[in-house]
């Protein structure tokens, strides 16, 4: 990992404050909207019995709601512990703890210690990670049948924005930096781990892309 993210940097964005938050939020509200649509990418691909790993996946709300369309279990990986109260209070809620494995560590640096799933999820997470090919390409290649993932569209309007908030981190000494990495490149990285673009939906903020291996 470079220097312009460290795990306290990753700590301080990603807090069990806002770990508390999206939880309360999921049990009020259900799934945010770019969350909403991977999951309904996902179920327009079939997930009955499937094996899913999200990377990434936070509270863990994308895997309740696929467990409970169908999936057979789920693993998550995290970068940080600070979610694992919060996500352990939603499994225990949603009776799915005995389907769910959840571990901690950097999934690009340690991607031979975790199984390949016929699903894989990664929302929000490219743009939070300097090494996007290294990221990308494990996920790619753990992805059995499809990869599915979300990050910002990239726009003159985005790139100010984004901008503007590293700016931010830097002058605060946050030891974080969000990446508008190209689309192109993203795509072109899983390709090369034999996956090809199956869905591609923009939103105002998010693309939304489901990636397919060839049967």
């Amino acid at each position: 990992m470079s220097d312009c993210c460290s795990p306290k940097g990753y700590r301080w964005v990603f807090s069990e404050r806002r770990a508390r938050a999206e939880a309360k939020r999921y049990q009020r509200r259900g799934l945010d909207r770019t969350s909403r649509r991977i999951v309904d990418m996902v179920e327009h691909q079939q997930v009955d019995g499937s094996t899913l790993l999200e990377v990434g996946g936070g509270v863990g709300a994308i895997q309740i709601e696929l467990l409970r369309a169908g999936a057979a279990r789920s693993v998550n990986v995290e970068l940080t512990p600070t979610y694992e109260d919060a996500s352990q209070q939603l499994l225990a809620e949603s009776g799915l703890e005995g389907r769910v494995e959840r571990r901690l560590m950097d999934f690009a640096e340690g991607a031979d210690q975790v199984e390949a799933a016929d699903i894989v999820i990664m929302n929000r997470v490219v743009c939070c990670y300097p090494d996007m090919p290294r990221l990308a390409g494990a996920a790619a290649g753990h992805a059995r049948s499809l990869l599915v993932l979300s990050f910002p569209k990239r726009t003159w309007w985005t790139r100010i924005l984004l901008g503007l908030g590293n700016i931010a981190l830097l002058l605060t000494r946050r030891h974080f930096h969000i990446f508008l990495h190209k689309p192109t490149e993203i795509f072109a990285t899983a390709e090369r781990a034999g996956l090809r673009p199956a869905m591609v939906r923009p939103g105002l903020f998010w693309t939304v892309a489901a990636l397919q291996r060839a049967a």
